[in-house]
């Protein structure tokens, strides 16, 4: 597999090699050993979400507090998505940009995004399945989300007409989140990036 960095620090995409034959497709889906090089570190896998979203549906952006955050590496198995990271972390030199990533089950890539980055996708068929792999389980208390039709974020979402849950309608615009103390720093986070590289024999 190929595992490429993205402009935003924090974030790969991950080709797999596909191997076809009349009988179907065999490939690796993920490699502990591969992205820890690239990295630094293992994803510490904790939890497995699946999500299926109808087309037009976005999800996101979704983050935690760091530490511990919550690390994802993300696939999309049926249908296709668009992925949108979003680098929140305050101090950052890309704070407030966002890069996009198509997801589908063609090519079959994946994008891992560090604990700090903001995460959200768009459902460009009916049926887009999403599978992640997330390095801390679920938990409320530390979960946030920045509304995803910003204008300040400006993220041209290729849907005309968005579905959202209510929980992201009604998350705070990047200023408002901002103001109220609620991204992660970027300080912090590349803390913490070193404290789970150095914990790493391989690193």
């Amino acid at each position: 597999m190929e595992i490429r960095p993205l402009s935003i620090e924090g974030a790969w995409v991950i080709t797999p090699v596909q191997h076809s034959d009349p009988r179907g497709v065999f490939m690796e889906l993920y490699r502990f050993d591969k992205l820890a090089e690239a990295v630094g570190h293992p994803l510490n896998l904790a939890q497995s979400n699946l999500s299926v979203s109808a087309k037009g549906v976005v999800r996101g952006i979704h983050y935690a507090d760091v530490p511990p955050g919550q690390a994802k590496y993300v696939t999309c198995p049926q249908g296709v998505g668009l992925d949108v990271i979003v680098d929140l972390r305050v101090g950052s030199p890309t704070f407030g940009r966002y890069e996009t990533v198509l997801l589908d089950g063609v090519d079959r890539r994946a994008v891992y995004i560090a604990e700090g980055l903001g995460h959200a996708f768009c459902a460009l068929t009916d049926a887009t399945t999403l599978l992640y792999l997330c390095s801390t389980t679920y938990n409320p208390q530390r979960e946030h989300g920045v509304h995803p039709l910003d204008p300040e974020l400006g993220i041209e979402w290729p849907v005309t007409d968005p579905i959202l849950s209510a929980k992201d309608a009604a998350a705070p615009s990047l200023a408002t989140a901002l103001e109220r103390g609620l991204l992660p720093d970027m300080d912090t986070c590349r803390k913490y990036y070193a404290e789970l590289n150095g914990a790493f024999p391989g690193a």
